[in-house]
């Protein structure tokens, strides 16, 4: 059986999706041109900024990702207060303006119930975007979110003079926070959880009423998610002042640039699994309009698809992946931790052992990745050795077989990957795509036409 095709509205794609998806393999060598939704990671940071901000004229968001994760931050917004309009016809684009009434917050309600489903960077940007305000503001999510820690962020909220708590006491959602603006100070915070607690604290110190200074203890995980933070503020004229290593120091009252227009980015987590494809088939993809100074670390994926043999070609126009044969490699995935999953299954093709490093903390992600990647690539037959931050596949000939998606969209979508070549592969709740790309399976079948 075919890749079915489905309705093409990304919205109601997933839900159209069969219980267990077949993948068939590609009969030839992938040659295509592709487009990508945009980078769910630079949307809803632009959402937070633009939001804050609060241009007059609003601020339109150009190229904005629709799926699970940014809906529930659009409606997030709503609830605080935002009048926020979505346009997803071919544009796909977001129009912010500000509510009416902001007095002297920058959180136009005093009380909200907002619930994330599973969307991390949600919960952990809108539980510091709401300690801007003067009120109570309740998080929430499904239940794999209220397993997810928190509690670096919210020791950091209350460092700054807020009251920001777990609600059930385990340093997981939902999270309660009473606040009457944020005070500002000195705080530090863990940096080895995740990147995106720090990220929501630089996003909402410049609107606090004194200066605010980060110290970040440990090594920072994904620091590429940072550095992206801290261009998209620059870009609304926000100051951060990075001390390197590890302390970021945030005047505090600033005044933002009246932002109209914001364009975003394809997402380069996504691309990940077409450049991937290049490499599994031996074929060639390229992923347009994708820049190679891309705000987004995800974009190196490609060196490391590199490294193993294949040939990269950058220019204006997009980034091109040849498939060559294809050898193991150590790698560490530190700073592109998101595409873990996708080069876990593009090592099952290698001619020797790769090893993935320094990725512990995608333990912590919509599933424990690391062990749910041993357990499905070896019900496939791979031969897999894990370790505390990473594993080893060692490729062994594969067989097709039931892969369970854990509801992790990025499950799904690598283990696919896997039935371009292997015949039997079936995917197991592919609806869960939705989370950040609702129509990634009629865009990996729209492949097989061009192979």
């Amino acid at each position: 059986m075919r890749l079915c095709t489905f309705a093409t509205n990304e919205m109601t794609e997933s839900t159209t999706l069969p219980d267990r998806l077949p993948i068939e393999p590609l009969t030839r060598p992938v040659n295509a041109s592709v487009c990508v939704p945009g980078s769910k990671s630079i949307t809803n940071r632009a959402l937070v900024l633009a939001a804050l901000a609060q241009a007059p004229e609003g601020c339109r968001l150009s190229g904005a990702l629709q799926s699970e994760d940014t809906e529930v931050m659009l409606e997030s917004l709503r609830r605080l207060g935002f009048r926020v309009s979505a346009d997803w016809s071919a544009s796909e684009v977001f129009l912010i303006t500000p509510a009416e009434d902001f007095y002297l917050t920058r959180i136009p309600v005093r009380q909200a119930e907002l619930f994330v489903a599973n969307s991390g960077t949600s919960m952990r940007f809108l539980a510091a975007m709401v300690s801007l305000g003067h009120g109570r503001f309740r998080l929430d999510g499904i239940a794999r979110m209220r397993e997810r820690p928190i509690e670096d962020l919210l020791t950091a909220l209350r460092q700054l003079g807020v009251s920001a708590r777990s609600e059930l006491g385990n340093g997981c959602p939902p999270v309660v926070v009473e606040s009457e603006g944020l005070p500002g100070g000195q705080v530090r915070i863990r940096g080895d959880v995740s990147s995106q607690f720090l990220s929501a604290l630089l996003m909402a110190a410049p609107y606090a009423q004194n200066d605010v200074t980060v110290s970040v203890d440990g090594t920072l995980v994904s620091e590429p998610y940072v550095a992206m933070t801290e261009r998209m503020m620059a870009w609304w004229g926000l100051r951060v002042e990075h001390h390197f290593p590890d302390v970021y120091r945030i005047p505090g009252n600033q005044r933002p640039h009246e932002v109209e227009r914001y364009d975003i980015e394809p997402d380069a987590s996504a691309a990940s699994y077409f450049f991937a494809a290049a490499a599994i088939t031996g074929g060639r993809v390229t992923v347009l309009d994708l820049p190679e100074n891309s705000l987004q670390g995800d974009v190196a994926f490609v060196d490391v698809l590199e490294g193993m043999g294949c040939r990269v070609e950058r220019c204006s126009a997009g980034i091109t992946v040849h498939g060559r044969p294809l050898h193991g490699i150590d790698v560490d995935m530190n700073a592109i931790s998101d595409t873990v999953m996708t080069l876990a299954a593009v090592a099952c093709f290698a001619d020797g052992p790769t090893t993935i490093r320094n990725v512990a903390h995608i333990r912590h992600k919509e599933t424990d990745r690391l062990a749910a990647l041993a357990t499905e690539l070896r019900r496939v037959g791979a031969r897999v050795d894990e370790f505390a931050d990473g594993l080893t596949i060692t490729p062994a000939p594969l067989h097709g077989a039931e892969i369970e998606t854990y509801n992790d969209h990025r499950m799904a979508m690598s283990m696919a990957l896997i039935g371009l070549h292997v015949p039997g592969i079936v995917i197991k709740n592919p609806g869960c795509v939705a989370k950040t790309y609702p129509h990634f399976f009629t865009d990996l079948e729209r492949l097989r036409g061009t192979s």
